[in-house]
């Protein structure tokens, strides 16, 4: 190939195009309608949630600071996706500049990675408050759950330094057809002309790092809490103890589940659509879920939520 030919393939720092979840689907105006409602959804519950974690006294505890960290998170990273998706379809415009690219690409990773420690310092936290309730005030005190947090934030944003220049800076004399809905790692790689199998083997262990440390505190939190639980004589006390974590566990299985396929899996697992459909599931949906998870099945955010909304039970009028 001589170097007039690379250089028209070679698409260096020009735009990139979005073959999103639309040119897909038989019914892409619906489609767009409905993942924006999704979008209002997620952004609508998660501010709520933390409004109501900030704004009521008795949800300023270590469990709920988290929660509102992964509020927080959930907004960003859907927020990096979903309206350039929604702006483009509108627009017809499926374009994304390069710069453009590696920003989401950076954001996108620095939310993710920050979130996968961030479910295993609420996994700790759940494993002080039952395993070692009278030290919990000590072990879990205000400083410490900002050292937790800001060190979900930092550890996630080192991702995000790692993988995106390494991943813009390959040369991308292919294709400019990014068959994803967003600049995703893997389907970005897939555009290089060059060899990038050292890359996607460095890029495997990294994650399997990113998410073996938070696997192993996650699981080493709950074994010993139901060790814990197993071991109460109340009843009460076990159902409690379940509940508080039913839910953290629910959302642990969503995400964990869908980042390692998406991370883990060889490339010859991986299919344009079936990866945009786990895509889905994880950055737009998951979303949605957590915030219903973490308050339809929480007697305080509800019994919160109603005091805030100044919304009586419907019972209440018949009791004399």
């Amino acid at each position: 190939m001589d170097n007039t030919t690379w250089m028209a393939n070679y698409t260096g720092w020009s735009n990139f195009i979005l073959i999103g979840l639309f040119s897909q689907s038989k019914h892409p105006a619906l489609l767009c309608v409905v993942i924006f409602v999704v979008f209002l959804m997620a952004l609508s519950g998660n501010a709520v949630l933390i409004l109501l974690i900030q704004s009521v006294a008795h949800l300023h505890t270590p469990m709920y600071f988290f929660i509102s960290h992964l509020s927080l998170m959930d907004m960003m990273y859907v927020s990096v996706t979903v309206p350039k998706m929604l702006i483009n379809q509108v627009t017809g415009q499926n374009k994304i500049s390069a710069p453009g690219c590696g920003m989401q690409m950076f954001l996108y990773v620095t939310l993710i990675g920050s979130e996968f420690f961030l479910l295993a310092a609420m996994a700790y936290d759940r494993y002080v408050a039952i395993c070692h309730p009278l030290h919990y005030p000590v072990l879990m005190n205000h400083r410490v759950c900002l050292f937790l947090a800001s060190g979900c934030w930092f550890l996630g944003s080192v991702d995000g330094f790692m993988l995106t220049p390494i991943t813009m800076t390959f040369p991308f004399c292919r294709s400019r057809e990014i068959h994803h809905f967003f600049c995703e790692v893997p389907a970005v790689i897939m555009l290089s002309c060059s060899d990038t199998s050292l890359y996607e083997t460095l890029m495997y262990l990294c994650c399997v790092l990113m998410l073996l440390i938070p696997v192993t505190v996650i699981l080493s939190s709950y074994s010993f809490i139901l060790l814990t639980i197993h071991r109460m004589n109340s009843t009460e006390g076990q159902k409690k103890a379940f509940a508080t974590c039913f839910s953290h566990m629910m959302v642990v299985i969503l995400f964990y589940g869908a980042a390692i396929y998406t991370y883990m899996l060889p490339s010859s697992y991986h299919i344009a659509k079936k990866d945009m459909v786990v895509s889905v599931f994880y950055t737009i949906l998951t979303p949605v879920l957590n915030p219903l998870i973490y308050s339809l099945r929480n007697k305080d955010v509800m019994g919160s939520l109603k005091k805030m909304l100044n919304v009586r039970p419907a019972f209440q009028g018949t009791i004399k």
